[in-house]
């Protein structure tokens, strides 16, 4: 074990990470303080409740939510705190970093935003690429670190490929979440 193991966790995948960040830390033996995104908070605070009905004891995983300078600096500062992951901004990663260094040099992982390619070669299906590469950029809104935000086509596909990508995305249906059909709701920000 490594012992206190902070975590920051960022608010388009707010349960998905956590599973990511608590259960491996908790499996090898560490207590965890875990910060939310202050935009979602309740689905972190609900399965910790969960694990202490469960039986998990007190002080093993602690959840605070706040908003990032504040809590979140305060936790990558924290001289107690044994490791910190983080999962979020770039730039956000660079403060993280940089106080984790000038607390206690703790070991700090990070998992950060990216631009991740998205390649149509040659001899692709192009109406399958152009679905493919719409999924590959609109999931979550388009709002995650892994969105298919560079797409790079092969000029002897490019110009049918632009034009079935273009008329997929115009053919996208925004508006509320909850009605049927509705493929693309509000921005978080």
């Amino acid at each position: 074990p490594i012992g206190v193991a902070g975590q920051i966790i960022p608010w388009n995948f707010p349960l998905v990470i956590y599973a990511w960040k608590v259960g491996p830390a908790l499996a090898c033996g560490n207590t965890v303080v875990l910060k939310t995104a202050e935009q979602t908070p309740l689905s972190a605070l609900y399965v910790s409740k969960l694990f202490h009905e469960a039986g998990l004891p007190p002080g093993v995983l602690n959840v605070i939510s706040g908003f990032g300078p504040t809590i979140g600096a305060a936790l990558a500062s924290h001289m107690d705190v044994d490791k910190l992951a983080f999962t979020g901004s770039t730039d956000t990663g660079k403060i993280v970093l940089g106080l984790s260094a000038k607390s206690n040099l703790k070991p700090v992982t990070l998992e950060l935003g990216g631009k991740s390619p998205f390649i149509v070669c040659e001899d692709a299906d192009v109406d399958k690429a152009a679905e493919l590469a719409h999924s590959a950029l609109f999931f979550n809104q388009g709002q995650c670190c892994c969105a298919g935000s560079r797409t790079f086509v092969h000029e002897c596909v490019y110009d049918e490929f632009v034009e079935k990508a273009r008329a997929r995305a115009l053919k996208r249906v925004v508006g509320d979440p909850f009605k049927k059909g509705v493929e693309q709701g509000p921005q978080i920000d």
